[in-house]
């Protein structure tokens, strides 16, 4: 086991306190039974953030940008960080999944049949075992300046999206309104988890839902898988977008 590096003070303590709370929160709601995941959210993070926080335990992180989580994979794969499980969480353009498929372990943010149908053609080409799992994005308040599926249409999507035999559909992935209430985004998180059930037997029971600022309120509503930068990390320093 690697040792924690010196710029890195507040890592092991904060990892530790959010695993405490999540665990608590966890045991205490109404979905204690179903497993939760946490993401942490590396984006613009420096490898050697990442690399400590994997020497804590952590193996599943996230991305945003298809470039970056390559050459991030890349990186800590030669570093000795093996077995580590990348989701895809931004949004993605087709143009960037064929770099993207050799490297990643779930994508979070299907926000067409076309890029479903893209990730699908390029996992097959990649003859990488088994499924890739995938949630659909949904705009679960309906705002005009984000990406993601109108809530009326995601049943309908859903049930096209299972016959891709590439994908294996999860379940559904939101961001409530940055401008809503705790309340606000509980309410969200409780219409994503209903919408979930109609789209049953698409999708599998998954939500991926519940950032650092809301994560309790998602976890009350039956979250299985939260993504974590702020709280981890501490502030995301600032960098041009690859």
């Amino acid at each position: 086991m690697a040792p924690l590096s010196d710029k890195q003070p507040l890592l092991a303590t904060r990892f530790q306190q959010l695993l405490r709370h999540v665990g608590e929160l966890h045991r205490q709601s109404a979905y204690a039974a179903s497993p939760l995941t946490v993401l942490a959210v590396s984006k613009t993070h420096p490898i050697e953030a990442i690399e400590a926080l994997y020497w804590l335990g952590q193996r599943d992180f996230a991305e945003n940008y298809a470039q970056e989580l390559v050459e991030k994979a890349k990186t800590l794969e030669q570093k000795g960080c093996s077995g580590i499980r990348w989701h895809f969480i931004g949004h993605l353009q087709t143009n960037k999944v064929k770099a993207l498929i050799p490297f990643v372990h779930s994508v979070h943010a299907v926000d067409s049949e076309k890029l479903a149908r893209e990730l699908a053609t390029r996992w097959k080409a990649s003859s990488r075992p088994g499924r890739l799992p995938v949630f659909l994005e949904v705009n679960i308040d309906r705002e005009t300046s984000k990406s993601g599926l109108d809530p009326d249409r995601v049943p309908a999507v859903a049930a096209r999206i299972s016959e891709l035999p590439e994908l294996e559909l999860q379940g559904l992935m939101c961001i409530p309104s940055a401008e809503g209430s705790a309340e606000d985004n509980r309410a969200a998180f409780g219409r994503l988890r209903e919408l979930e059930i109609q789209c049953r037997p698409h999708t599998q029971g998954k939500l991926s839902m519940g950032m650092s600022g809301d994560y309790t309120a998602a976890i009350q509503e039956g979250t299985t898988h939260i993504r974590i930068g702020t709280a981890l990390f501490g502030p995301r320093p600032a960098k041009t977008r690859p």
